[in-house]
């Protein structure tokens, strides 16, 4: 059988250990020579960079995320294992892990490591679909005479050379389609390289239950139930047309991977559409002081990562849902394209108060739409406020005090609601 040494990456017969390193992180597949579509997630991404830039942090819990009204952006596995979990509400992860370190989070850091993987995947592949800063596609159809080696060979290195170049771990997964790849890459973290083949895609599957699909989430989750649908192996039993009829688009998704069939290919060049984030709270909540911090904040992470990207937005986008699962969305068209923090909170501050008071709500998202490059962005000012273009100003100032000392130079007081 196909396997190959994660250590020093020579192809072998299976084997226990690799008998030139005597390393047990053997990889074996019938098709792990054959298959060409991959999906790299970094392991507790936010964490690592923290802990590679703070060697005293290494074996220590830490939390990403605000102060004690704040929320989890993610947590190093030490933290996770206690059960700290990515949106759980601070107070919540401390009381179980009292410990923990809470950084704030420094997403420049973040994305100068991810420019610095990127680079690393390119010498790999030209098609690479990134996701978010910590998790990619790549093909790597056709790459095998380029580089003397099978895609899997050319994939345990990229992993192998993020750890010894940048300090940083990831988990592969790979397949024959963007669908089964994603799941694979979740199958082993850390530092995992799994395998689903063509051949066994239907055993693989059977009776996984429907969660397994990336974006099929509570809501989606509820309503296949209440058809008697919990797994891959409930979905075969339904005919295409009864799916689509049920379910919509989904129902015609649903009905090919539940076969493990996913015929979209790796965009390489797919524009990026919108940047947003959203968080679930562990208790449904009216408190407006609390909803009001969150705001901010996520104001600020769309605004980093507009900035990051080089790009600004013309849509701000407020996105509630109730207690019972019922969704609100409201929109608003800017005069001019924008990647300002301030611009986009107060936006979707005065969209949040057009609402009005319909909560509990259990899920609040902020995001940033009609996209457009930075350029053209906060040209003309604002003449019914006269403060923007002074608050804008500080703005710029503060993004340049804290990529120079740090996330934690300059804080709004908002932030710590």
């Amino acid at each position: 059988m196909p396997a190959l040494c994660r250590d020093c990456l020579i192809q072998l017969k299976t084997e226990r250990r690799c008998p030139a390193c005597g390393s047990p992180r053997i990889q074996t597949h019938p098709e792990l020579f054959s298959l060409t579509i991959a999906h790299m997630d970094c392991d507790a991404f936010y964490a690592s960079v923290e802990k590679r830039d703070d060697p005293s942090l290494a074996d220590k819990p830490i939390i990403i995320g605000g102060g004690k009204r704040g929320v989890v952006s993610t947590a190093c596995y030490v933290a996770r294992i206690r059960g700290v979990r990515s949106a759980m509400p601070m107070f919540q992860a401390l009381k179980l892990c009292p410990d923990a370190v809470i950084i704030r989070p420094r997403m420049q850091a973040y994305v100068e490591a991810s420019r610095a993987i990127r680079s690393l995947m390119e010498e790999l592949t030209p098609s690479i679909e990134p996701l978010s800063l910590d998790e990619a596609f790549l093909d790597l159809t056709g790459t095998e005479r380029l580089h003397g080696a099978p895609p899997a060979v050319m994939l345990a290195k990229l992993v192998k050379r993020m750890q010894d170049e940048l300090g940083l771990t990831g988990s592969i997964g790979l397949s024959h389609n963007k669908f089964l790849a994603k799941v694979a890459s979740d199958l082993d973290k850390p530092r995992g390289f799994s395998v689903i083949g063509a051949a066994e895609t239907d055993a693989f599957l059977a009776n996984k239950p429907v969660s397994l699909i990336w974006g099929v989430g509570q809501v989606t989750r509820n309503s296949l139930e209440s058809a008697g649908i919990r797994t891959f192996t409930d979905l075969l039993r339904w005919d295409q047309s009864e799916l689509t009829a049920r379910f919509g688009s989904m129902g015609y998704r649903l009905w090919h991977l539940a076969r493990g069939q996913d015929k979209r290919r790796v965009s390489a060049h797919e524009p990026m559409k919108s940047i947003s984030n959203e968080t679930t709270f562990f208790e449904d909540t009216s408190d407006p002081d609390i909803l009001d911090g969150h705001l901010w904040r996520m104001a600020e992470k769309v605004s980093d990562r507009a900035k990051a990207k080089q790009l600004a937005g013309r849509v701000v986008t407020l996105k509630l849902k109730r207690a019972d699962h019922s969704g609100l969305t409201r929109r608003l068209s800017l005069r001019d394209a924008t990647q300002m923090a301030d611009t986009i909170y107060r936006t979707a501050r005065n969209l949040f108060e057009q609402v009005g008071n319909q909560g509990p709500y259990r899920l609040l998202g902020c995001g940033l739409s009609d996209l457009c490059p930075e350029v053209e962005a906060d040209k003309s000012g604002d003449l019914l406020d006269p403060g923007a273009t002074k608050r804008s100003e500080a703005e710029r100032a503060t993004d340049a005090i804290r990529n120079k000392f740090g996330s934690k130079a300059i804080l709004k007081g908002r932030s710590l609601r």
